[in-house]
């Protein structure tokens, strides 16, 4: 969908909280004829900017709410835009009837996204922080929340913006050698160049790196609890989500597909998935869920191996290592019934569902198996959370890496070779968005909801 659908001159409006039943809702007016079409439907707006005022609204002479209104002037406003916000009553009647009187008058029914992409367009953000939003909106863990947030406030976006402003600098150094050759100065030294260019290739692998825990921060890490049927896995399902999700009986075989579940620990989210009971069987539907199982296991982050005898254990950390490349941790479940002297490796970690004894150690365990495999998140470092974002950085690394190696053999004009500073350039402007990119905006924003 091209700029042309996103009309600017378009009063648009939307309800921009969710539907159904609170105490409160939102309904966001925003562009050129905001306050006239507000006007029309209380008695008298608010007199100043970012002043909350109670207004009776009204739909010709049929009163429809009593709402807190706050207007907001171009440019200070989310948008850029004149915006008006209602904060109605909630339900869906009550803000959808607003939102019909408000069209009547003149706006248009805003599209997913449409508000951030003006926010966008009159420069308010850029479009990492816009994606930041969407990533906030869906964010299931602290960690993406703190990066989202991060992200928001341009932690990304102005380290993105020093290392272009990096590369013209040393665009800049190449063309002045290339124009005013025979300068006082004379030539800008070959060492020099070499080392700038070195020095922003590294920055460039330094944020790169960070793409593997981006991933698991937005995704989560896919951690499968296996193990035979009755090992308790189900148990330890429940316990560690804090919730009774799967169902638990003493029948083997009761679990029949995989259930997911995400547990917040504070430093990674973790997809833990429920799997059924690994053994050999007849039945065609346990069959096909014990399929799904090993789907799992070979796409796992880490695998937590549980059976209730030592013996058990074994045996069945030798059937999943044949279905998984993942880490394996051994689980030792029900500890709070274990009575005998069965012999346990220092590494396996006793659990018990029932008490809660060890689910700490465990959580802790696998926080250290996916630090080993994804390298911790950084702390004073931003992190790629996105697809678009990874490739855009390799690309630009790539630039980077042939101007410095045309440099250093000199095997191409000086003004050939900083063609690839060129195109990296253009890649980190596409990326934060200084660029006229239609594309991307609406790739962006058809994934976001109406209202935002």
């Amino acid at each position: 969908m091209s700029s042309e659908a996103f009309p600017q001159q378009d009063t648009i409006v939307a309800v921009a909280t969710a539907p159904g039943r609170g105490a409160i809702s939102l309904v966001r007016l925003s562009g050129p004829d905001a306050f006239r079409i507000a006007a029309r439907h209380v008695k008298q707006l608010p007199a100043a900017p970012r002043i909350v005022q109670l207004c009776d609204v009204f739909r010709g002479e049929e009163k429809l709410d009593e709402a807190l209104v706050t207007v907001y002037e171009a440019p200070n406003s989310f948008t850029g835009d004149d915006t008006v916000e209602f904060s109605t009553h909630g339900g869906d009647l009550v803000p959808n009837s607003i939102v019909a009187a408000l069209t009547e008058s003149g706006a248009r029914q805003a599209l997913p996204g449409e508000f951030t992409r003006r926010a966008v367009l009159n420069g308010k953000l850029d479009i990492v922080q816009a994606e930041a939003i969407g990533d906030l909106i869906n964010a299931s863990s602290h960690v993406m929340q703190r990066t989202a947030i991060n992200q928001l406030d341009g932690g990304l976006s102005r380290r993105l913006i020093a290392l272009r402003g990096e590369l013209l600098e040393l665009e800049s150094l190449i063309a002045y050698d290339v124009d005013f050759p025979e300068e006082d100065d004379g030539p800008v030294p070959r060492a020099r160049i070499e080392t700038a260019g070195e020095s922003v290739l590294q920055s460039l692998e330094q944020l790169i790196s960070t793409a593997p825990a981006g991933e698991i921060v937005r995704e989560g890490a896919v951690v499968v609890i296996a193990g035979p049927p009755n090992a308790g896995k189900s148990s330890l399902f429940n316990a560690l989500l804090g919730r009774s999700r799967a169902i638990v009986t003493e029948i083997p075989g009761t679990t029949r597909d995989a259930l997911e579940g995400v547990v917040d620990t504070g430093k990674w989210p973790l997809r833990l998935v429920d799997t059924a009971g690994l053994r050999e069987t007849e039945d065609r539907i346990e069959r096909l869920g014990i399929e799904v199982s090993e789907r799992y296991l070979a796409s796992a982050e880490a695998v937590l191996v549980c059976a209730d005898t030592a013996q058990d254990l074994d045996r069945i950390t030798g059937a999943v290592e044949k279905r998984t490349e993942a880490p394996l941790l051994q689980i030792r479940t029900k500890a709070d019934l274990v009575t005998n002297g069965d012999y346990l490796s220092p590494s396996v970690i006793s659990v018990s569902a029932e008490t809660g004894a060890g689910l700490k150690d465990l959580l802790d365990a696998i926080d250290s198996v996916i630090d080993r495999r994804r390298g911790s998140v950084p702390k004073d470092l931003p992190i790629l959370t996105r697809a678009r974002h990874r490739k855009a950085l390799e690309s630009a690394h790539e630039e980077v890496a042939q101007f410095l190696e045309a440099w250093r053999k000199q095997k191409l004009p000086v003004t050939i070779a900083a063609v690839h500073l060129r195109s990296a350039i253009s890649e980190l402007e596409e990326l934060i968005g200084t660029f006229d990119v239609d594309d991307v905006l609406d790739r962006l924003f058809s994934s976001f909801c109406v209202g935002k």
